[in-house]
């Protein structure tokens, strides 16, 4: 493939070669809406100069450093969150911002806990993935109290001591899944439901709005007990497996979090994808596979993009103008994905 030139760049964004090379040379002044004009085609095209656009533009540009602790980071729901973060970022073109992303290995809360304190004086802001605990709420609060945000990502945790709370309607998304469910399923009889854990708070407001759906719009279901998963692979193809071979009634299932793999196989191995309606979290290669094979009836995917926007506006505003006096939280809708969205 030809190396795109500096006239490759002026026709994309409409200029002249001279005003794209007063752009990469920094010696004559240009204007600002011309510059991005200019470093915008060149990220569009590939112009190999267009970092060097970028760091011209953002010279005089405050910056900000942000932390950002995200769960898992084999999964490939959570690499792709860290990829939008970072896309997300380098988009801003009114400050110069950068991020040190983080990865919690276990779900344990002392590990989340110690890795929101290892921010501190460090970052500017803090934003997070996980579970709602009391060490949790405490380091949330020593942020605070050094004048440091967190936003809570997914999941909220620390309410009433974070600075908001960033993601989806949990308990809408819920009972979207059990009206859908009542719609789908095969015939009445059991239903299975997945947690991560008993202190993911959108995971429970996911099962109180899925059984409350389902009390109303479907009462002739019986909703078991949730089985905890710890939103791993094989825990959860372990006890699909078992649900599946106790209760020969099972029509639907639920993974209200991670670990929907697990689920997927074991309706697989056991040919009864047929016979058992199946929700999952999140569109994956995984998952995107399972719906065109009818495995999967209803994907529940996060609007990443849209939550890193919000997020990144958020974040910005709160170093800038400070924290604010009322925590809030900003939901953005969830995106349902049939055999018929591919």
């Amino acid at each position: 493939m030809a190396r795109v030139t500096i006239k490759d760049l002026a026709l994309e964004a409409g200029v002249s070669v001279a005003t794209v090379d007063r752009v990469l040379s920094g010696r004559l002044k240009v204007r600002e809406e011309t510059a991005l004009k200019v470093h915008e085609a060149a990220r569009r095209i590939g112009f190999h100069g267009a970092n060097a656009i970028r760091s011209r533009i953002l010279a005089d540009q405050p910056e900000m450093h942000f932390g950002i602790i995200l769960q898992k980071e084999r999964h490939a729901f959570y690499r792709e969150f860290a990829a939008q973060i970072e896309a997300t970022l380098a988009a801003v073109t009114t400050h110069r911002l950068r991020a040190t992303i983080r990865f919690a290995e276990t779900t344990l809360p002392g590990e989340l806990a110690e890795l929101l304190r290892s921010v501190s004086g460090k970052v500017q802001a803090v934003a997070a993935t996980g579970l709602d605990h009391h060490e949790v709420t405490s380091a949330v609060n020593d942020l605070r109290m050094r004048g440091i945000p967190t936003f809570s990502l997914l999941s909220d945790f620390a309410q009433g001591v974070r600075e908001s709370y960033i993601g989806t309607n949990n308990l809408k998304v819920g009972r979207i899944a059990g009206w859908l469910m009542s719609r789908l399923a095969p015939q009445r009889g059991k239903i299975g439901i997945f947690i991560g854990g008993h202190r993911y708070h959108g995971h429970e407001l996911r099962e109180t709005g899925f059984r409350s759906s389902l009390r109303e719009h479907a009462p002739g279901f019986e909703l078991l007990n949730p089985q905890i998963n710890l939103e791993t692979r094989q825990i959860t193809y372990e006890a699909t497996c078992e649900m599946l071979e106790t209760h020969r009634d099972l029509v639907g299932l639920y993974c209200a979090g991670g670990g929907m793999e697990g689920a997927i196989t074991a309706l697989r191995e056991t040919k009864r994808a047929r016979d058992v309606t199946l929700f999952v979290n999140e569109l994956t290669d995984e998952t995107r596979q399972a719906l065109q094979d009818r495995v999967v009836s209803i994907v529940f995917a996060t609007p990443l993009k849209d939550i890193c926007g919000e997020l990144v506006t958020s974040m910005v505003s709160a170093v800038e103008h400070g924290m604010a006096e009322t925590p809030g939280q900003r939901f953005l809708p969830i995106q349902v994905w049939t055999p018929e969205s591919l």
